[in-house]
């Protein structure tokens, strides 16, 4: 990975090698002035000559490749992890306020005009998504000198995915169309058959095979018929049965949310898949996130390319809000009421802070807590860093080298 470079006014350059930003640095002719990613500004007046420069990015619902080249050399490429974790959030702080409103809190002032949504709304699940690519794309454009951005979209037909036979009224025309309701139609596609005990008869119920608790829907693909004692049994735990999981559109919908945004709210050109397959083809690259932003900026060759080294970038919370537990332990002397901060919910420890980067035994990871005076440590890919000798998961603080602070975002080259 190259290092950024800003001229004396703060102004972009041409990224330059670690070694010359290593010289420069020894040397007092530049300072550092961010660490995600690594740049540095010169200390001195010097020439402006810039190259044109390209930035591939390929979009995904889960992980975001990056790269950005010349016209016959990679500068730097890597990839980008998205926070997967913001339902499951907005679920729990729901759970918790539900709690609350059956307590005495009439000291609260009621709030009835908080109910409408905002014109161009999206779920936050998909808005913390959709900025956080947009939000990277701007910071690497502010690092280099006008750069040409490329973003591959994607644009699917979730229907024709179902049926490719599909056309004209049949878009309209759902799988319950002429049924009473979905539970009816679920009833006669499972030919009013029990799919655990494949028998007929009785009371029948339908059951979630993704419960809604974990992200299951209440489609007719995802329900499926039994009797009211097999679905009881099997609930209980005192029956066994696998089904069929549906196949999920979660992705593509995100895509097609994800393209209107990206062509409303950026400058940039855009592409698809299918001219990026065959340009990551031309140049012998093997199918990854980080290869695809390769072709997709369109080099005409590729001089000295590492497919080793590459950055990750992983979007992390950066602390937890509770200041009391929702749940008060047994035993504990001062009342919930307080509002006390848990000692497991410490913001340091001898300096060292929840997300900073760290060196611990020769490896370079993250804190990712704090128990007492003992730190947890886990690398880029959330494995526990620990003492080799020792079976437990905690270092003790004074193991740890401090590398630099970071906010709510890991950074880091792999090779």
């Amino acid at each position: 990975m190259c290092v950024f470079v800003k001229n004396l006014r703060g102004e972009p350059l041409m990224p330059c090698s670690h070694r010359r930003a290593r010289i420069l640095l020894e040397q007092g002719k530049a300072k550092i002035v961010g660490y995600t990613p690594f740049t540095i500004q010169l200390q001195y007046a010097t020439g402006e000559a810039v190259q044109p420069v390209t930035i591939g990015i390929d979009s995904g619902a889960k992980h975001i490749g990056i790269a950005i080249t010349t016209e016959d050399k990679v500068l730097t490429k890597g990839i980008i992890q998205l926070r997967q974790d913001v339902k499951e959030n907005l679920t729990l702080r729901a759970t918790l306020r539900r709690g609350r409103r059956q307590r005495k809190t009439r000291y609260r002032k009621a709030r009835f005009l908080n109910r409408k949504k905002k014109e161009g709304w999206l779920p936050p699940s998909i808005q913390s998504r959709v900025d956080n690519q947009i939000h990277w794309i701007e910071i690497f454009c502010s690092l280099l000198p006008s750069p040409k951005v490329i973003v591959e979209v994607g644009k699917f037909d979730a229907q024709k995915l179902k049926n490719p036979d599909i056309h004209g009224t049949a878009y309209q025309q759902g799988d319950a169309l002429g049924f009473w309701n979905t539970r009816y139609y679920v009833f006669a596609r499972d030919n009013y058959t029990c799919q655990i005990c494949k028998k007929k008869g009785g009371i029948l119920h339908t059951h979630h095979i993704i419960e809604r608790c974990n992200g299951g829907s209440d489609i007719a693909d995802n329900l499926v018929t039994v009797h009211e004692e097999c679905h009881q049994k099997f609930h209980q735990g005192k029956l066994k049965h696998t089904f069929k999981k549906p196949k999920q559109y979660k992705e593509t919908a995100f895509m097609n949310i994800l393209r209107l945004q990206i062509m409303n709210r950026l400058d940039c050109d855009i592409t698809y898949g299918s001219y990026t397959t065959l340009k990551r083809k031309e140049l012998g690259l093997s199918k990854t996130h980080v290869n695809d932003a390769i072709a997709i900026t369109n080099p005409t060759q590729i001089q000295g390319y590492d497919q080793s080294g590459e950055f990750c970038i992983k979007q992390f919370r950066k602390k937890k809000r509770s200041l009391h537990e929702a749940t008060a332990r047994k035993g504990r002397k001062t009342k919930n009421t307080s509002a006390k901060r848990n000692k497991k919910n410490t913001p340091h420890v001898n300096g060292i802070y929840l997300g900073d980067k760290v060196k611990v035994f020769g490896q370079v990871g993250f804190v990712a807590g704090f128990t007492g005076k003992m730190v947890y440590a886990q690398d880029i890919h959330g494995h526990y860093i620990q003492n080799p000798v020792k079976s437990y998961k905690q270092v003790k603080a004074s193991d740890i080298e401090c590398i630099h602070h970071t906010n709510n975002l890991q950074f880091l080259q792999i090779s």
